[in-house]
């Protein structure tokens, strides 16, 4: 009795232990979806954190130009010990002067009162923060959009292998059904060979297909900050996103505007830059007027006692002109030079606007085409599917060849895969226009 006791307590901890096993397993993989992995990038990416440094950086310059327009206070002191006394000469009699000691501390405070050219630095600061944002705004969109496009490329590469997986099966029943029919008599030894050369030619298709989502969701992992062997399972498929596809409006190229577009920014914003810098250049030749005073002690006397020394104060407040006489020959030339450099920055400006109204253009046309294919493939998979069917039925019954039933076969594989690359095509170049436009989201 105490033996079957014993037994079933054995049973029932084992039981529970296996479902403790299990359960811990099915929390070991984590699910993704393509909003959350985005999430993660954003958080984790090492690019999108040297851009926030970048831009703490910047306001730190910022700030470090506006004190320069504070006033500037020091402290100093010195402390002197005379080793030899000065001698001098009076009437042929030599005397020597002066004391062993020298103290002197004070205070000593300067301000501009008139600079233009530190007032135009803070403006040229003011910039250099407006870059760093729209810097790391850029790394934000690129970022978004390669998260986008390898998640896509992952979802094509494993629905892409669960096609030919799928046409290996059957090629592998087909190949059970001509050995059947050989067995019986029904079948032909070359047809026989025939369906096992195709089964076995469809096995390394499967294998190479299999090895591309490995690198894919590899790729992914380390574009989004993750380790590469964290157990994660990317949620989703193309096929989610047929109907949103299907009635989807595609844009005009005139009514799509530039504004946004980070390269477009960025290069305004180097030439605001430039334009700073020469005015910054141009006003450097002009007067400034700096203010200034400071308050000192002085003691002095012979000993190491401070309570034996004469102490005497000393101030003074003044002003300083400071007037360039011939910094204006090379400012002559650093204006010129600048001036070119922003004829420069405008060309580059209209070439990169009629570079990325081409991408648009193709981009454009890329949609229009993928949506027209995905709507021809829709009906094609549907009608290469039922084809495929009837070839089976009928070549079971002997009323068609072999090679029929191959023709079917290829037909339905290649409908898949053509519906699989418009369903891709459309949503790379969805996320190729939302970074162009600079509205990529999370």
């Amino acid at each position: 009795m105490q033996d079957k006791i014993l037994l079933k307590g054995w049973i029932l901890g084992i039981a529970l232990l296996g479902g403790c096993f299990h359960t811990a397993f099915a929390q070991d993989s984590v699910h993704i979806n393509l909003k959350k992995a985005i999430e993660i990038a954003l958080d984790e990416s090492p690019t999108i954190k040297v851009a926030n440094r970048t831009i703490e950086a910047k306001r730190y310059n910022k700030r470090e130009a506006v004190l320069a327009l504070f006033p500037d206070a020091n402290l100093s002191g010195s402390y002197n010990y005379t080793l030899k006394k000065q001698t001098m000469v009076f009437q042929n009699q030599a005397f020597e002067v002066g004391t062993d000691v020298n103290v002197s501390g004070g205070l000593s405070v300067s301000m501009p009162l008139i600079s233009a050219a530190l007032w135009k630095n803070v403006k040229l600061n003011d910039m250099g923060v407006e870059m760093a944002l729209e810097s790391a705004r850029s790394s934000k969109i690129n970022l978004i959009n390669q998260v986008k496009s390898y998640y896509y490329t992952m979802l094509y590469a494993r629905e892409t292998f669960q096609v030919l997986e799928q046409n290996y099966n059957n090629a592998k029943l087909n190949y059970e059904n001509v050995k059947n029919r050989f067995d019986v008599g029904r079948a032909s030894e070359f047809e026989l060979l025939r369906a096992e050369v195709n089964m076995k030619n469809q096995k390394p298709n499967v294998t190479a297909a299999e090895s591309s989502i490995r690198l894919a969701t590899l790729t992914l992992k380390v574009l989004i900050g993750v380790d590469v062997d964290e157990p994660i399972i990317f949620d989703g498929s193309l096929k989610d996103y047929e109907n949103e596809i299907l009635n989807a409006s595609i844009p005009r190229l005139a009514d799509l505007s530039l504004e946004n577009n980070s390269s477009m920014k960025q290069m305004e914003l180097n030439a605001q830059q430039l334009q700073k810098s020469l005015e910054i250049t141009q006003v450097s030749s002009l007067p400034s007027l700096f203010a200034s005073g400071s308050y000192n002690y002085i003691g002095m006397g012979d000993g190491m006692n401070p309570s034996d020394y004469n102490w005497n104060p000393y101030a003074m407040v003044g002003l300083s002109l400071s007037i360039p006489l011939v910094s204006w020959v090379t400012t002559n030339y650093k204006v010129k030079s600048t001036r070119l450099s922003l004829e420069s920055i405008k060309d580059q400006q209209a070439e990169l606007e009629q570079n990325l109204r081409i991408s648009l253009n193709n981009t454009i046309v890329n949609l229009e085409n993928a949506i027209e294919d995905l709507q021809s493939n829709k009906e094609t998979v549907s009608q290469a599917q039922r084809a495929y069917e009837i070839s089976q039925k009928q070549y079971e019954i002997g009323a068609c060849t072999w090679l029929d039933l191959n023709a079917s076969e290829v037909a339905l594989i290649n409908s898949n895969l053509a519906y699989l690359q418009s369903l891709y095509k459309y949503l790379t170049a969805a996320a190729e226009l939302e970074a162009t436009l600079g509205t990529s989201n999370e």
